[in-house]
């Protein structure tokens, strides 16, 4: 047994877990924080990502111990109170998903995404980019919509903090 402590959507967690234990496990079954989805059990999926430090990580693929000090965001925590996060917006919006099962990974890895491309994105880079994460439902059309639309929208909203601070 090892001991993890870290943070989690901005509040500090710890626990005794097996050396074994996958950081999606401990998310879901120590923590509860079951929007972290487990789906293929060979990091294909990409229905696990979580951002660690800041990036996005298939969290199937990470030993609990092994984040043991980090900052973690689960989807639980990328919303704002009741305001959604804009990548959620758009998602919802945009009609970026069905079932809703791959929806918590595609929106922390569109959320990665946008923030490694300030200057934008476009249809082909998007794509290219949500390579390791695996819709079954969609078709991807409606996906690649929103992330486009929530990287617009969090430019403006870039440019504009950027005016008021002039």
């Amino acid at each position: 047994m090892s001991d993890v402590s870290l943070t989690v959507n901005g509040r500090r967690v710890s626990g005794s877990v097996e050396d074994r234990t996958l950081l999606v496990h401990f998310l879901r079954e120590h923590l509860g924080l079951t929007g972290t989805h487990v789906g293929c059990d060979t990091s294909q999926c990409g229905a696990c990502v979580v951002h660690v430090d800041g990036r996005a990580v298939k969290s199937c693929t990470m030993l609990a111990v092994q984040a043991s000090g980090s900052t973690i965001v689960t989807i639980e925590g990328l919303a704002n109170g009741a305001d959604l996060h804009p990548v959620q917006a758009a998602f919802k919006e945009h009609h970026g998903l069905q079932c809703g099962f791959c929806t918590p990974g595609m929106i922390m890895a569109a959320t990665d995404m946008i923030a490694h491309h300030p200057e934008g994105l476009d249809e082909a880079t998007v794509r290219a980019e949500l390579d390791g994460n695996i819709c079954r439902c969609t078709g991807y059309h409606n996906i690649v919509k929103a992330i486009l639309a929530a990287s617009q929208a969090m430019a403006k909203g870039s440019r504009s903090k950027a005016r008021q601070a002039a």
